[in-house]
């Protein structure tokens, strides 16, 4: 019997990483992006389909109230239940302190912790017996963000807030966790300068990013372990402690 997973912002970056990490693990794919071009969405799509499992793709503003709907209505179409659903989709606002604006910081909000709620909300009779729900929080989370307030602020309250789901949760026989993850290599990470970079290196025990792939093996190992339950799992190759 085929598995079936949602994850959200599943065609870049981790999400991409964790889309086809668990299409190789035989898993069926709702994806959804905002603002991607065809080039990308076909390329994710192509790569987890090469695994001989069903992906659809969605698009879906994550600021936008009206793609709940659209999601719950994709979703309540499959004849199968849904085994995870990974919120990995998120906003940041880059502003000086100085210069926010209210219904930049709202959007923010809306985007990593309100949506996220309201759609658990709306599918969650979709969600096996045993199923999992994973947030993708941050190191910024748990670290002072000195770039983004709404960012930081925004991935601790994810953090909060998969704790707290967990005692909702547990009436549906559902698991939740969440990643916070460090300094990943996706695109947005590579295009930094190359001083920027090395400095972000010479703060990690490991010396270096992590890869896509190894993050992604986190998410499968959360989604998969039974007992793993109300955890956030930082992933961040012993930032700061060199």
């Amino acid at each position: 019997m085929s598995k079936y997973a949602l994850i959200t912002g599943g065609t870049q970056g981790i999400g991409q990483a964790v889309a086809i990490c668990l299409a190789k693990a035989g898993y069926d794919l709702l994806l959804t992006c905002f603002g991607d071009t065809t080039e990308e969405m076909q390329k994710a799509e192509t790569a987890c389909k090469s695994y001989g499992v069903n992906v659809s793709l969605l698009e879906a503003d994550i600021s936008n109230k009206h793609s709940i709907l659209d999601i719950y209505e994709v979703l309540s179409t499959k004849t199968a239940a849904i085994d995870s659903v990974v919120f990995n989709a998120g906003l940041t606002y880059r502003e000086m302190f100085e210069n926010m604006e209210l219904s930049e910081w709202e959007r923010v909000f809306f985007a990593n912790v309100h949506f996220p709620v309201f759609l658990l909300q709306q599918i969650i009779e979709l969600i096996k017996p045993g199923g999992s729900v994973v947030f993708t929080g941050s190191l910024m989370g748990i670290e002072p963000h000195a770039t983004s307030l709404s960012y930081g602020v925004t991935k601790a309250a994810v953090h909060s807030l998969t704790k707290n789901l967990v005692k909702f949760l547990t009436p549906y026989q559902i698991r939740v966790n969440a990643i916070a993850p460090g300094f990943v290599d996706t695109d947005w990470q590579k295009n930094k300068p190359a001083a920027i970079r090395k400095n972000i290196e010479n703060k990690i025990a490991l010396g270096r990013f992590c890869t896509p792939e190894e993050i992604a093996d986190v998410y499968k190992m959360l989604i998969e372990n039974q007992y793993i339950n109300g955890e956030i799992i930082v992933v961040d190759g012993g930032y700061s402690y060199k």
